[in-house]
């Protein structure tokens, strides 16, 4: 359980929020002072052998002129030179031409050769400097010119650089301290911060709390960061999806309950009627018969669209796709609904613009245009018309049916594939339906991943337009 808590902490937004202020906040400064510490030791570096050479350059003349870099000998100079190279806590050599060490600060190496790759150079002109990393020695070496701009020798002259080291443990000192304001400053930020950006996220876990316990229905709306604004819209939406699917729910369960009960009902009644009566005629106990097996055909009727549905929408649902001949399919379905168009004279036209093979479950696009054509003929008025039409592109094909019968009232347009739902309950009543052909209509469009849409006009009469894919891709499950 501790193991637990103790991810979750580290995997909290609090948690990372105020880590990544302090890595912000901490790891520049800690990349910055190596860089910082580099870049002082090469300046001065560098800053030191500029100002040696132009010591060394200003001595030039005297030291030249003088004969000291022959051997002569200048107490004025050895004195100077040797106080020079006791306050840069160093040494001074003048070398000759000959790679000769004439002058030592030192007095130790005078008469030895010198072979060093700086003094080689600056014999030829160059003024260089090294640092000696080992013994922290700066190495300046700059040539001696005589009037002549002949070179003569070299002055090599060595300056140690412990102050350095001194100046880099005071600075490091400094940079201590620094660091331990500047992360506790940091920490310090980092909480204040999350805990004002994370008020509004546990305002909003409360919220969600108290719809879970069903005391609020919705998010309340409160001022904080955009992102949670729309969050909490989004919640809001879902929240009134569910409410509606819940509403939905009940409201298909009472509407099962009254057509199941109808159909029964009316048994029930004209059963009655037969029993409780004495000596009723044969014709009187044919036409109730007849109206019972009417109601029993409807109940019939009513179960297998209720079973389709339930079919169509299992998430598991299969279809059973097969490359099937549109235009057949659809002649065979008007041959079929024939009788009924020529029982109220309704002219029903099929026009088929070029020959469609798509890749559909036979079983459940039939059921689509089946509907489709016979809502057209029953919602019709005496004498009018259907037109269907097929047609296709590269990617989908089309089918419209049209008819000018009865229309659809603008304000039930939207509701016409909700279950149960009858723009004109008397009409529908009269005819026989169930309420359930459209809803079984785009459930399966939608199985076939495609659409259908409806322009009505109460009175002139109704389109569908539906498009489906020529070729049937199975979605993935997430």
């Amino acid at each position: 359980m501790k193991n637990r808590i103790s991810l979750s902490f580290f995997r909290s937004i609090w948690f990372r929020t105020v880590f990544l202020i302090i890595c912000v906040g901490i790891i520049p400064f800690l990349v910055c002072v190596p860089i910082s510490l580099g870049a002082y030791e090469r300046v001065s570096i560098h800053t030191d052998a500029t100002n040696l050479m132009a010591q060394v350059i200003s001595y030039n003349n005297q030291i030249v002129t003088s004969g000291y870099v022959t051997g002569e000998e200048n107490d004025i100079l050895d004195t100077e030179l040797k106080a020079i190279a006791e306050s840069y806590n160093g040494r001074i050599l003048i070398i000759n031409s000959s790679l000769k060490i004439i002058r030592d600060s030192f007095s130790a190496d005078i008469g030895k050769t010198v072979i060093w790759e700086n003094i080689i150079y600056s014999m030829q002109g160059e003024s260089l400097y090294y640092f000696d990393k080992l013994t922290n020695y700066l190495i300046v070496s700059v040539p001696l010119t005589n009037s002549e701009g002949d070179i003569v020798g070299v002055l090599v002259i060595n300056k140690s650089m412990d102050y350095l080291d001194q100046n880099k443990d005071v600075f490091n000192s400094y940079l201590m301290i620094g660091a331990v304001v500047i992360l506790s400053m940091t920490i310090i930020i980092a909480v204040l911060s999350q805990i004002r950006f994370s008020r509004p996220m546990k305002n909003l876990e409360k919220s969600l709390d108290a719809i879970i316990r069903e005391s609020e229905s919705v998010l309340p709306e409160e001022k904080s960061f955009v992102e949670l604004e729309s969050i909490s819209s989004k919640f809001n939406e879902v929240i009134g999806k569910l409410h509606s699917i819940d509403e939905s729910r009940q409201e298909f369960v009472s509407n099962v309950s009254h057509e199941l009960k109808t159909p029964l009902t009316s048994m029930k009644v004209l059963a009655d009627s037969l029993n409780g009566s004495e000596d009723v005629p044969i014709e009187m106990y044919k036409e109730f018969m007849l109206d019972i097996g009417e109601e029993i055909d409807r109940e019939t009727k009513i179960i297998n669209d209720l079973l389709s549905l339930v079919r169509m929408d299992k998430s598991g649902a299969v279809l059973n796709i097969s490359a099937v001949n549109i235009n057949e399919l659809i002649e065979h379905i008007l041959k079929r609904l024939k009788p009924i168009a020529e029982k109220s004279d309704i002219e029903v036209v099929y026009e088929s613009f070029r020959p469609v093979v798509a890749e559909v479950d036979e079983v459940k696009f039939t059921l689509v245009v089946t509907n489709l054509v016979e809502n057209a003929i029953k919602y019709n008025n005496e004498g009018g018309w259907v037109h269907i039409s097929l047609n296709s592109d590269h990617q989908y094909f089309y089918i419209k049916v049209e008819d000018n019968g009865l229309g659809i009232p603008e304000d039930s347009v939207e509701h016409i594939f909700e279950r149960f739902y009858r723009a004109d309950k008397s009409h529908s009543r009269e005819i026989g339906g169930t309420g359930l052909g459209l809803a079984i209509t785009k459930s399966s469009i939608a199985m076939h991943n495609g659409e259908i849409k409806v322009h009505s006009k109460l009175g002139e009469g109704s389109t569908f337009d539906v498009r489906i894919p020529l070729n049937y891709i199975e979605k993935e499950v997430q």
